[in-house]
């Protein structure tokens, strides 16, 4: 990436080392962004099959794209779909995938797309720019939805009293009204250490992105895809995404059914590991964190594929 790109892609050594690129290999980078993780690759010798569903993205990556002699293909979808696209563009398994999960700095920063309140924009959040907006769903949804949303996505206990006030203000059209709605309810001092409105904007965000969806789906995709001895790497911004990954890989793993060691467990016949065990967790150092303060919250999972058949959506064979 040079000095003036949007985003600074986080923990990029250690995704690329997790990768383990070598010269010629097929790599699918499932959220192209700014392309810091795909110009990494690229520089590694390997192949980059890059998808993101959000237009801006692709747009500013096709300069990268036209730059790599072939090297980068963009692919307008989500990376839940990729063993799909790929396959009919002729390429039945990849040696690597990489997701950067959630909301891009490019997003964020561009108060247009109404991702943050800390530029006030028009109430979006939207990745692939169409379909139901967030203030579609604030505005038209009703009060339990709302709240079971907030508490389900955002982990906020509040979220009755800000579903209430949310419903009562309406109709809501900019990112600070919502934010000043929830801080209201909430009754939030300013300088308070952590804005409420974060854990509200974020349910909001994942719900209308389907991102939770969208992941257990990629990782999916991800198993079916990849070649034994592929690797794959994940990087999540918040607990709930880093469930579901380090859940996906446990299970995918064999990690699950052993009991206690008084009272073993024989786990039930089922289909056979499809990775090795999970790689150590990784964190962000402080040095990087000092430079990108984004990638506090950041972790990376990794595990290796072997050759076991794909399971499917039942937990069985595919």
């Amino acid at each position: 990436m040079n000095a003036q790109a949007p985003h600074i892609p986080v923990l990029l050594d250690e995704v690329i080392h997790a990768l383990a690129i070598t010269p010629g290999a097929e790599i699918v980078d499932g959220t192209f962004g700014a392309g810091g993780y795909s110009q990494a690759i690229l520089a590694g010798g390997a192949r980059v099959y890059a998808f993101d569903r959000d237009p801006d993205a692709l747009s500013e990556g096709a300069d990268l794209a036209g730059r790599s002699r072939g090297a980068l293909r963009l692919y307008s979808a989500c990376f839940s779909d990729m063993d799909d696209v790929l396959q009919a563009d002729g390429i039945a398994s990849v040696d690597g995938v990489v997701l950067d999960i959630g909301v891009s700095s490019m997003q964020l920063d561009r108060a247009e797309r109404g991702f943050s309140f800390q530029k006030d924009g028009p109430l979006d959040m939207r990745m692939a720019q169409d379909g139901m907006s967030a203030a579609d769903f604030v505005n038209e949804a009703d009060e339990v939805e709302i709240a079971d949303i907030i508490y389900r996505y955002g982990e906020e206990h509040r979220s009755r009293r800000i579903a209430r006030a949310i419903v009562a203000a309406r109709p809501i059209s900019t990112t600070a009204e919502l934010a000043m709605i929830v801080r209201k309810a909430v009754g939030h001092k300013p300088g308070a250490p952590k804005d409420p409105a974060t854990r509200a904007f974020q349910a909001i965000r994942i719900h209308i992105n389907r991102e939770l969806d969208e992941l257990n789906e990629g990782l999916e995709a991800a198993e079916r895809l990849l070649k034994p001895g592929g690797r794959l790497a994940v990087v999540t911004f918040h607990s709930l995404e880093d469930r579901m990954v380090k859940q996906f890989l446990r299970r995918r793993s064999g990690g699950e059914g052993a009991g206690s060691r008084h009272i073993p467990t024989v786990a039930p016949a089922g289909p056979a590991p499809t990775f090795e065990k999970a790689d150590k967790a990784v964190r962000p150092s402080d040095a990087e964190i000092n430079r990108n303060p984004r990638a506090r919250s950041a972790t990376l999972r990794s595990a290796t594929r072997n050759s076991a058949p794909a399971w499917n959506e039942k937990g069985l064979a595919a």
